[in-house]
């Protein structure tokens, strides 16, 4: 799998990345890590652009809604179907089936 251009941003940005996971925190998302975020971005966010102004990066990461995010992630965790196989993915079958 090739790099993502903003890939060599990362360590950069880490101290805005970090600024965001303390904000999801705050709003009781403690479970998010900064992979996750970072997936978000590459794949979500910087998903067409090909030139990365590291302003423009820090204005994306400090702009992203919780809600977005986690949109996302549950569709990424629908995605993977690992997600069935989890503690998680059973317990919210269990609550459909009902």
């Amino acid at each position: 799998m090739t790099q993502h251009p903003a890939a060599i941003y990362k360590d950069h940005l880490k101290p805005f990345l970090f600024s965001k996971l303390e904000e999801f925190i705050v709003l009781g998302y403690k479970d998010v890590d900064l992979e996750e975020l970072w997936s978000y971005l590459e794949n979500k966010k910087w998903k067409k652009k090909q030139e990365y102004p590291i302003h423009e990066m820090v204005a994306d990461i400090l702009s992203v809604k919780i809600g977005e995010f986690m949109n996302y992630a549950t569709v990424q965790s629908f995605k993977t179907s690992a997600f069935l196989d989890s503690e998680d993915g059973k317990n919210m079958l269990d609550e459909l089936l009902k």
